[in-house]
C-alpha cells in the first residue's frame, strides 16, 4: 500500500461513515428516494467510465506519479496533496463545507459571524467613502486633503475585504488548488504572502551575493514576482544559461500583488563586459522596452512580441561570454513609470541609441522609475557561444582573454640560494 493512501486510511474511514444528524440539507446518495431516471451526476459518472481512468486521469483523484507526470505534460496540474487525493478516491463525493465533523461545523459558525460583521463594516465604509467624493473640494477641505482622505479610507476598505475572508476554509482551499481568481483582493494577498515566505527571500540574496544591488543599481525592493523562461523552461535566479538557448528574447509572467494596471519599463543588462585598455568591466544594455501593461490578471510578457512601434526601444541582442573571461551575470529589472503614465517613445528612442554603457540607474534618474522587480541569470563560454558569436557578428570572436602574470615582489620570490 503507498505511503499516502495508508495515511489517509483514517480519513477514508470517517468519510465513508453516514454522518447526517445535526447536518441538514446533507443527503448521501445511499438514502435518496426511488426514481425511475438516474440523476444527472450519476449519468456523468457513468459517462466517465466509459473511458479507463488511466487513459483520461481525473486531476482531483490522481495518485500515481506516472499518472500525475503525464497530467503535467498535457498543462494540468493535480488538485491539492496526493494523499488527499488517495482519500477522494474511495470516499463519499460530500462537499467540502458539509464534511461531517461537529468542531469543523462549530469553527464555520463562529467564521460565519465574524464575516457578518466584516461585511457590515465593508459596507459602512463604502457609504463613507461614496459621500466624501460626493462632497464639494472647498467644504472637504481642498483637493489635495479630499485626496489622501479618499486614498486611506479605500486603502482601509481593501482591508476590511481581506480581513472578511481570510480565514474562510473555502478560500484557503481554493487558493492552495490553484483556483484562486487574483482579480479578488483576498487572493492577491494569500499569493503575496506565500511569495515572501520563500520566492522571494531567494531572489533577494542571488542578486545582493551576486552584487547586482549595489553594482547595477543602488536599491531595490521587489513586490512583483518576475519568472523567467526560456523555451518554455523556467530559469532560476542566478542559473546558468546555455549561449544558444538565449539567442530568442525570454518571456516574462510578472505577478503584480496590486488592483489596478501599471506601466513598466523592462531593463536587461549586462555589467560584466570585460574591457582590456582600463582593465575593468563595461556595462551593455542587451534590451529595453517601455510602456509595457501589467496587472494582477495580466502577468504573460512576451520580449519578442511587444510592439517595435510603441514599446521596443533597443531590440533583445543575445548574450555572450568570450573566451576566458569570468561569468557574466545578466540582470532584468522591472521599473515602475511614474504615476503609470506612458513615456513619450519617440524622444527615449531617439535618445537611448547606445546600448555600451547605458546604466539602469541613468534611466531611473533620468525618467523618473521605481525599480519592482528583478531577475538575474549568468552565462559562460560553452561550446555554443562561439557559434553564437559568428551568428551576431561579436568582434574579435577568435580572440581568448588571459589573465595577467603578476610578479611577485622581490622579497617574495624563491631564492634557491637560501635553501642550501
Amino acid at each position: 500500500m503507498a505511503h499516502c493512501e495508508r495515511a489517509s486510511k483514517p480519513l477514508l474511514q470517517c468519510l465513508q461513515k453516514t454522518y447526517t444528524k445535526g447536518l441538514p440539507g446533507l443527503q448521501l446518495q445511499s438514502t435518496r428516494a426511488f426514481q425511475s431516471t438516474a440523476l444527472a451526476r450519476e449519468e456523468a459518472q457513468t459517462e466517465a467510465k466509459s473511458a479507463p481512468f488511466h487513459k483520461a486521469p481525473d486531476p482531483a483523484l490522481v495518485t500515481s506519479p506516472r499518472l500525475e507526470r503525464r497530467l503535467l505534460r498535457q498543462g494540468i496540474a493535480p488538485v491539492g496533496s496526493r494523499r488527499r487525493r488517495a482519500a477522494l478516491q474511495g470516499s463519499s463525493n460530500i462537499p467540502f463545507e458539509q464534511l461531517p465533523f461537529q468542531c469543523f461545523q462549530e469553527a464555520r459558525k463562529v467564521l460565519i459571524a465574524d464575516r457578518e460583521e466584516k461585511v457590515r463594516d465593508i459596507q459602512s465604509m463604502s457609504e463613507k467613502i461614496a459621500r466624501l467624493q460626493a462632497l464639494p473640494t472647498e467644504e472637504a477641505g481642498g483637493l489635495q486633503v479630499k485626496k489622501s482622505k479618499l486614498r486611506a479610507m479605500e486603502l482601509h476598505l481593501e482591508h476590511l475585504k481581506i480581513l472578511a475572508d481570510v480565514n474562510d476554509p473555502l478560500v484557503k482551499k481554493k487558493f492552495e488548488d490553484g483556483q484562486g481568481d487574483l482579480s479578488k483582493p483576498i487572493y492577491r494577498y494569500l499569493a503575496d504572502r506565500k511569495w515572501r515566505e520563500y520566492r522571494r527571500k531567494i531572489l533577494v540574496q542571488r542578486i545582493t551575493q551576486m552584487k547586482v544591488i549595489p553594482d547595477v543599481l543602488p536599491h531595490c525592493d521587489p513586490i512583483v514576482d518576475t519568472k523567467l523562461y526560456f523555451n518554455r523552461s523556467q530559469v532560476q535566479p542566478g542559473e546558468y544559461v546555455n549561449a544558444k538557448v538565449s539567442t530568442t528574447a525570454p518571456k516574462l509572467d510578472v505577478q503584480l500583488f496590486e488592483g489596478g494596471e501599471k506601466l513598466v519599463t523592462i531593463a536587461v543588462v549586462d555589467s560584466d563586459v570585460p574591457n582590456v585598455e582600463k582593465d575593468g568591466f563595461d556595462f551593455k544594455m542587451h534590451y529595453l522596452a517601455v510602456n509595457v501593461p501589467i496587472s494582477a490578471t495580466n502577468t504573460k510578457v512576451d520580449l519578442a512580441q511587444l510592439s517595435a512601434e510603441s514599446q521596443v526601444v533597443l531590440p533583445w541582442e543575445p548574450p555572450v561570454a568570450q573566451k576566458g573571461s569570468p561569468y557574466h551575470r545578466l540582470s532584468l529589472f522591472i521599473l515602475e513609470q511614474k504615476d503609470s503614465k506612458p513615456l513619450d517613445f519617440a524622444a527615449v528612442k531617439a535618445k537611448e541609441t547606445n546600448r555600451e554603457n547605458l546604466l539602469p540607474r541613468t534611466l531611473q534618474a533620468r525618467y523618473h522609475l521605481k525599480a519592482i522587480g528583478a531577475h538575474l541569470f549568468r552565462t559562460q563560454w560553452d561550446e555554443t557561444t562561439y557559434e553564437v558569436m559568428k551568428q551576431i557578428g561579436f568582434p574579435e570572436a577568435n580572440m581568448e582573454l588571459r589573465r595577467k602574470r603578476v610578479e611577485p615582489l622581490p622579497y617574495k620570490r624563491r631564492n634557491p640560494s637560501t635553501f642550501r
